[in-house]
C-alpha cells in the first residue's frame, strides 16, 4: 500500500511540469468564432491548416457529454523541418496544435503547449530561431483567436 501511495505522490509530482507548458488565455466568442479567427490568423500568415477536431461533437456523436471545444493541426515546414533536423522525434509534437474550450461555465479559452518546453527532453537547442517563431506565431495567433 506505501509503494502505490508513493509511485501515485510520484506520478503527480511528475505531472506538475507538463501542466506548466500549458498557456491560456481568455477568448470572446464562442468556440466556433474563436476557432474562426483562429484558422484565419493562421491562414493569413502562411501556415497550413491539416485539422480542425471537434471534440464536443465527438462526444455527442458517442452520446456524451462534453463541454464546446475544438482543437485546430497546423503548421509551416520552414519552421518544423529545422526542428525535426535537429531532432527526429520532434515529429510527435508537430504540427503544431491549439485548442479553443468552453470552460463549463460558458467562459471559452485558448491553449497551446510551448514550444521551448515541449521540445526541452528532445535534442534540440534551446536557442533554435525556428522555435522562437514558432512561440511569436503562437502567441499572435492566441491573440488573434481571442479577439483582443
Amino acid at each position: 500500500m506505501k509503494r502505490i501511495i508513493a509511485a501515485a505522490l510520484a506520478a503527480t509530482a511528475l505531472a506538475g511540469p507538463a501542466l506548466a507548458d500549458i498557456e491560456t488565455r481568455e477568448a470572446q466568442g464562442s468556440v466556433a468564432e474563436v476557432m474562426d479567427r483562429l484558422e484565419a490568423a493562421v491562414t493569413e500568415a502562411g501556415a497550413t491548416v491539416f485539422a480542425r477536431v471537434d471534440h464536443g461533437g465527438g462526444a455527442e456523436q458517442a452520446g456524451m457529454t462534453l463541454a464546446d471545444s475544438q482543437l485546430l493541426i497546423f503548421g509551416n515546414p520552414q519552421l518544423g523541418t529545422p526542428v525535426m533536423q535537429e531532432d527526429p522525434q520532434a515529429g510527435l509534437y508537430l504540427p503544431l496544435k491549439m485548442l479553443a474550450y468552453d470552460d463549463g461555465s460558458g467562459q471559452v479559452f485558448v491553449a497551446w503547449e510551448e514550444p521551448e518546453e515541449t521540445f526541452d527532453d528532445l535534442a534540440v537547442d534551446d536557442d533554435l530561431e525556428a522555435i522562437e517563431k514558432m512561440e511569436d506565431a503562437l502567441e499572435n495567433f492566441a491573440k488573434a483567436a481571442a479577439g483582443s
